[in-house]
């Protein structure tokens, strides 16, 4: 191809240039060349800032004709060169020049797109609805407490999180973790479906591993909300205060509290519902409406329950008592995750 490349420059300058461009870019597909290979060599043979812009899936590359990346070119210009990516879908790859796009500028244009279009495909895959779970690579970065400020925002930009201020970290049981900007009134709610999840709390950017742990914990200190397994599906980590402290207990279920807890609930099928209107409701009458009985038999059943437990729940020391071993149950059933961020995003 080389060879070949040269005897048409002899003959065609323009055919030569055109084909070392396509030889060029072919060697980077098949290399499995990243976006920003692709976006630097378009810089380099155009001799002009070059740029990859896909709004859908959080991608912004921008490089300089030295090779240098520099994310802080401003706002496009419609009036530059482009090539779409994909026909009807506002993502293409500029050439900051004006003017009519022509030989070897043109064919930059056209082989740079359709080198990312394999690119994207490849590690993308269709455009994601959030731009948290956008880019793996990038939302490892940004979730990693290790990794530097500076590398941090760079994946914050390539995220689409330049113009948020704050944002937070969502962890479901099912899934892998995403990031949501949060509004500026503060307002919405994560939407979760029916996984439980833990809601990290809302911090800028640069702060979200801070969010990420804390999103992990609260995944801790959810429950399916079943008859035996009562709780929030859902918890945000700012609402638990002294009570995360709680997951760093070695082993919740070695402590005796819990192994009664857990003896009680294996004696009859409402005695975790039960346990648990009675330890978060405003009083027995509401723990009653909420579990549709009769006030009397909730009475009767508390009776069992506390011959089970071996303390009484009716008083606020042993209300306190009871609420804490639901809690320490829920935490030994989600025992604290292994994986590490890269398991978890990939």
């Amino acid at each position: 191809m080389k060879e070949l490349a040269g005897r048409l420059a002899a003959l065609d300058p323009d055919a030569g240039a055109a084909l070392r461009v396509i030889s060029y870019f072919d060697r980077l597909i098949e290399g499995r060349a990243g976006l920003e290979s692709l976006v630097r060599g378009a810089a380099v043979l155009a001799d002009c800032p070059a740029r990859l812009v896909d709004e859908e899936r959080g991608v912004r590359v921008r490089v300089e004709p030295s090779g240098v990346r520099r994310d802080d070119g401003g706002p496009l210009d419609p009036a530059w060169a482009s090539a779409p990516l994909t026909p009807g879908r506002p993502a293409a790859v500029w050439l900051e020049r004006t003017g009519p796009s022509a030989g070897v500028h043109a064919m930059v244009l056209e082989r740079a797109a359709a080198a990312a279009r394999v690119v994207l495909d490849r590690t993308r895959g269709r455009a994601p609805a959030d731009p948290g779970a956008a880019d793996p690579a990038s939302l490892e970065v940004l979730l990693d407490a290790s990794a530097t400020e500076f590398a941090r925002h760079q994946a914050a930009l390539r995220l689409g999180l330049r113009d948020v201020t704050a944002a937070r970290v969502v962890v479901t049981a099912e899934g892998g973790p995403r990031v949501e900007a949060v509004p500026a009134t503060g307002d919405g709610s994560p939407e979760t479906g029916r996984q439980r999840a833990g809601i990290g709390p809302a911090v800028p950017p640069r702060d979200l591993p801070a969010s990420y742990a804390a999103a992990r914990t609260a995944l801790r200190f959810t429950a399916e909300g079943t008859d035996q397994d009562p709780g929030p599906r859902t918890v945000y980590a700012e609402e638990l205060g002294g009570l995360a402290l709680l997951a760093e207990s070695a082993d919740p279920a070695a402590l005796p509290d819990v192994r009664a807890l857990e003896r009680a609930v294996a004696t009859a099928p409402w005695v975790a519902g039960t346990l648990h209107a009675v330890a978060f409701s405003m009083s027995l009458r509401g723990a009653a409406a909420e579990l549709n009985v009769h006030h009397s038999t909730l009475q009767d059943r508390l009776a069992q329950a506390e011959h089970w437990l071996e303390w009484r729940v009716h008083d606020p020391q042993g209300r306190l008592r009871l609420q804490l071993a639901l809690v320490l149950r829920r935490l030994h059933r989600n025992p604290a995750p292994l994986r590490t961020v890269r398991e978890e995003v990939g």
